[in-house]
């Protein structure tokens, strides 16, 4: 009986000082930068028009970016008095800049975005501007 325990205790002695060592080994490893593409997009509307723009993304947008392929990251509304009535913030990532172009074509030309988008517009026009950049993590960045 003493040598099962004895046995049992090594074993588990050894296992406890491998994983301390692959823990200390890991930390003296530079963690790899993710290779997602990340888009930050922000949108200008029309006077009076960021409401309808919330609606859409809220009702369509977001399921539709899914569908095709984007991974939902975070959306912004600016602190700033006057943007804060016009600008809509967003970041959504890609697996590769390839990815992104396959997933925007998808989402411009299907059925369920355009009838969204022309239900939306019924009273007028929604976007004014659309700014795109692309952008990856740095090595220094917090890794998601």
């Amino acid at each position: 009986m003493l040598n099962r325990y004895l046995c049992l205790t090594v074993v588990l002695f050894g296992v406890s000082a491998g994983s301390w060592l692959a823990v200390a080994n890991s930390a003296d490893k530079e963690p790899a930068v993710s290779e997602r593409l990340y888009e930050l997009r922000t949108y200008t509307t029309l006077p009076g028009r960021l409401e309808a723009l919330h609606q859409r993304f809220t009702n369509h947008t977001v399921k539709l970016f899914e569908k095709h392929g984007m991974k939902n990251e975070m959306y912004w509304t600016p602190t700033d008095p006057e943007k804060s009535k016009n600008t809509l913030i967003y970041v959504v990532s890609h697996d590769s800049k390839e990815a992104a172009d396959k997933s925007w074509a998808g989402f411009r030309s299907d059925p369920e975005w355009i009838k969204a988008r022309d239900a939306s517009e019924a009273d007028g026009k929604i976007v004014e501007k659309v700014e795109s950049v692309f952008m990856t993590l740095t090595n220094f960045s917090p890794k998601p």
